[in-house]
C-alpha cells in the first residue's frame, strides 16, 4: 500500500458539490454545497446554489426535506446528512469496496466507520443511483468510472472483497463499479452496448457468493419473473453464469436513453426518505403508514395503493423478508411521487416456520402472514373481497408459473427443496387464510425437507 498516496486522499473535506442531472437534460448542473458542521458528531448542512434556485429548470432534491430555497438545511441531530442526499450514498457492499481500495485493510479489517460520509460522497463511482453526483469542483465535472470492464473482472473483484484477498492490480478498474451501490451483497454497474437487444442498456450485475446458504441468484430471477407475471411493476431480469457463476443481471430504471445515444438520469428518493426515519427508526415503520404517505404525496395515489399493497403480498408469498425502507422507491419529479418498479425481491433464509417482515404490515405487527395482510387493505382504501382476489390471483401465478421459472433460472430439484413452500409459498403465510397450495412435485413429496438454514 502507499501510505503517502493513502493520507493524501484520507484527509477529510470540509466541503463538497452536490451535481444534478435535471429531468431529460444529459448534461448535469451544480445544485448546492454540502459542507461540514463543527461539532461532536459528524453532521453535513446543505445549501442550494443561487443561480441553480433561479432556473426556472431547477427542481428540489427532494422537497420533504431540501425544499428549493434560499438558506442552510441542516439535518436533524440523529440523521447526520440530509436522506435525500443519503440515498446517493453507497451502503454496505460499496463501503467495503471503498475502504478496500484506500486503505488495502481486507476482511474483518475492513472498518466503514473510520471513514466519514464525506469520503464516501468523493470517492463513490459517478454512475450511481438516481440523479446525483458528488464533486470536488463546482466548475469542472469529473466522471469517476470507467465502462469497459468485463463481467469476468467484476465477478473476480467481487471474490477478492468478500473473501479478504488482496484486488490485482489489473482489477483496479473494476473497482468504482461496485462502489456506489446500495445492499451488502456483491454487485456491480454494467453497461451493455445492446448486440443481443438491439438497444444499449445500463444494468446491475448481482453476483452469486461462495458461502451462499442456497441458490440466492437464482432464486431473486425466478420471485422477480413471476412478480412480473403477476402483474407487479418490477425491472427486467436476466440471469447468465460466469466462470461457472450465476450472475443476475437487473435493467436499471433510473437511466432513461435518449435520441443521439446519450443517457437522462431520474430522480429517485427512498422510503426512508419520505418518512425522513433514520436507519435505527426505520424499523418502526409500517406498511399502513406507507399507504398514508402515498395517498398524500404521490401522484395517482389509486394506482401506487394498490400497486404497494400488491407488493407486499407478493413479497409474503415468496419469502421475500428483506422489504426494509431502502428496498421501496419512488421517482421524483420536482413536484410528485411516483413508485418505481419494484426490485431486489428475492426469498430470503429462515430458520424456521414463522416468518418477519422487516417493515410491520400493521403497526407493531410483522408477521409475514396473509390474514396480517389483510388487516392492511383497507389502509389502501382496498376492501377485504378486493384484497383476497389479489392474493388469489397472486397464489395461482405462482404455482403455475413455478415450475417453468425454477426451470429457468437453473434450479435444480434438490435445490428445489429450499424453495417450495419454505420461501415460495410457505406453509405460515396461509394460517389463518386457507390451504396452502403444495410446489412439490407427487414424486417428492414424501422426500424429507431439507434442514433449516
Amino acid at each position: 500500500m502507499n501510505t503517502d498516496s493513502y493520507h493524501s486522499r484520507a484527509v477529510p473535506k470540509e466541503d463538497c458539490f452536490v451535481w444534478i442531472w435535471l429531468p431529460g437534460e444529459t448534461e448535469p448542473v451544480v445544485a448546492g454545497k454540502v459542507q461540514r458542521v463543527k461539532g461532536a458528531t459528524e453532521r453535513y448542512a446543505f445549501a442550494y446554489r443561487g443561480a441553480y434556485r433561479e432556473d426556472q429548470k431547477s427542481i428540489s432534491i427532494y422537497d420533504g426535506d431540501l425544499p428549493l430555497r434560499r438558506g442552510v438545511f441542516s439535518p436533524p441531530a440523529d440523521h447526520g446528512l440530509a436522506s435525500s442526499l443519503r440515498d446517493a450514498l453507497p451502503d454496505n457492499w460499496g463501503r467495503r469496496v471503498i475502504v478496500n481500495n484506500l486503505t488495502g485493510d481486507k476482511g474483518r479489517g475492513i472498518k466503514e466507520d473510520a471513514f466519514d460520509e464525506m469520503t464516501f460522497m468523493l470517492e463513490s463511482g459517478s454512475d450511481r443511483i438516481g440523479a446525483l453526483d458528488f464533486q470536488k469542483s463546482s466548475s469542472e465535472y469529473i466522471h469517476r468510472g470507467n465502462d469497459e470492464v468485463t463481467l469476468q473482472d467484476l465477478l473476480t473483484f467481487a471474490d477478492c472483497v468478500q473473501a479478504g484477498k488482496s484486488v490485482p492490480v489489473e482489477l483496479d478498474k473494476a473497482i468504482l463499479h461496485g462502489s456506489s451501490i446500495g445492499g451488502a451483497r456483491p454487485k456491480a454497474l454494467i453497461s451493455d452496448a445492446g448486440t443481443g437487444t438491439g438497444r444499449p442498456r445500463k444494468m446491475i450485475a448481482k453476483f452469486s457468493a461462495t458461502n451462499d446458504p442456497f441458490g440466492m441468484v437464482k432464486g431473486e430471477f425466478a420471485t422477480m419473473r413471476m412478480a412480473a407475471d403477476a402483474g407487479l411493476n418490477v425491472a427486467p431480469v436476466e440471469i447468465a453464469q460466469t466462470l461457472g457463476r450465476d450472475v443476475l443481471l437487473v435493467e436499471r430504471f433510473d437511466r432513461d436513453l435518449l435520441p443521439g445515444g446519450k443517457w437522462a438520469r431520474k430522480a429517485m428518493v427512498s422510503a426512508l426518505t419520505w418518512t425522513q426515519e433514520n436507519e435505527l427508526g426505520s424499523r418502526h415503520v409500517a406498511y399502513t403508514e406507507l399507504a398514508e404517505f402515498i395517498r398524500e404525496r404521490f401522484s395517482n395515489p389509486e394506482g401506487n395503493l394498490r400497486e404497494m399493497f400488491s407488493r407486499l403480498t407478493f413479497n409474503i408469498l415468496c419469502g421475500n423478508t428483506d422489504d426494509h425502507c431502502r428496498n421501496h422507491a419512488a421517482f421524483w419529479d420536482g413536484r410528485s411521487l411516483t413508485l418505481t418498479p419494484a426490485y431486489d425481491v428475492a426469498p430470503q433464509a429462515r430458520g424456521n416456520y414463522e416468518a418477519r417482515q422487516a417493515i410491520a404490515i400493521t403497526p407493531g405487527n410483522n408477521a409475514s402472514t396473509l390474514t396480517n395482510a389483510l388487516q392492511a387493505a383497507a389502509s389502501f382504501t382496498i376492501s377485504e373481497t378486493d384484497a383476497r382476489k389479489i392474493i388469489n390471483d397472486q397464489v395461482e401465478v405462482i404455482a403455475e408459473n413455478w415450475p417453468r421459472v425454477s426451470e429457468e433460472a437453473g434450479i435444480t430439484p434438490d435445490e428445489a427443496l429450499y424453495f417450495e413452500n419454505r420461501q415460495i409459498l410457505p406453509h405460515y403465510a396461509f394460517d389463518g387464510y386457507g390451504p396452502c397450495p403444495d410446489l412439490r412435485p407427487t414424486n417428492q413429496k414424501n422426500m424429507p425437507a431439507p434442514d433449516p438454514f
